[in-house]
């Protein structure tokens, strides 16, 4: 990777995009922030690169998503499937075809939006499902290690909660924040970032407490339905970027 203005622009855009999704959602939508990095450097470099700034991320995030928008039943029952998705994921990092997880995990996501819909698209509250979580919180475990996009499997459990917006993005921040600390020495280990890349990411240090309070302000401007929607709207986009990552691979 060469360290050019092009790169360090790039990189320093997607950060905050990145940052201001985290402020506004509460995390699981850094891979709308992704294409944007993979103009300038491969997706293992640009892995590399994040590992350590969603840690930054975190701790800036604490500020906002305090112990009192931490949803702890369902947490209780999320991240022990985490932990142990994200070291399936890097056991057998080398071995997964990443092209037909990101086909299948976007097929899914799409039928949950879709089924959404028909349902009339209104914030309803189910009743919690032990074998669902920790069915969420593997399967993000493992999509959060190989793609950085652990995002909906958590969503589609938390969504039909109906969970206040405050409490959402709050536990869905914790529970990245235990990802990120989780699969960091992984990362790390798969990419070998070099002196140019942890460059970059000092550089990117500086997009993200202005990103994540830029997107916690967006959060306090809408009101719950509102929130919702956002939600399930960028489940489609992350969707059909899983779904163009997966058939772009195969077709090249």
């Amino acid at each position: 990777m060469e360290l050019t203005l092009a790169t360090i622009l790039v990189a320093f855009a997607g950060v905050f995009l990145i940052s201001f999704m985290r402020g506004a959602f509460g995390g699981g939508f850094a891979i709308i922030g992704i294409p944007l990095l993979s103009l300038v450097m491969d997706p293992v470099t640009a892995g590399g690169l994040l590992a350590p700034l969603f840690i930054a991320m975190d701790l800036v995030a604490l500020r906002y998503w305090k112990p009192s928008t931490w949803s702890r039943p369902d947490l209780k029952l999320l991240v022990p499937g985490l932990v142990i998705g994200i070291g399936f994921g890097y056991l057998v990092f080398q071995m997964l075809d990443h092209r037909a997880i990101a086909i299948l995990m976007a097929a899914i996501t799409l039928a949950f939006v879709g089924l959404w819909f028909v349902r009339g698209a209104d914030v309803t509250v189910r009743p919690r499902s032990t074998p669902k979580a920790i069915a969420a919180g593997f399967t993000s475990g493992i999509t959060t290690m190989v793609a950085h996009s652990g995002g909906p499997p958590l969503a589609m459990y938390l969504l039909p909660l109906g969970l206040s917006k405050a409490l959402y993005a709050g536990t869905t921040s914790l529970f990245f924040t235990v990802g990120n600390a989780t699969k960091l020495v992984p990362w790390l280990l798969l990419s070998q970032p070099g002196a140019k890349t942890w460059q970059l990411m000092g550089i990117c240090l500086l997009a993200i407490p202005t990103g994540i309070w830029a997107g916690w302000r967006l959060h306090g401007t809408l009101d719950q339905r509102q929130v919702y929607r956002a939600c399930y709207g960028l489940l489609v986009v992350t969707a059909l970027k899983l779904l163009w990552d997966g058939i772009s691979g195969y077709v090249a």
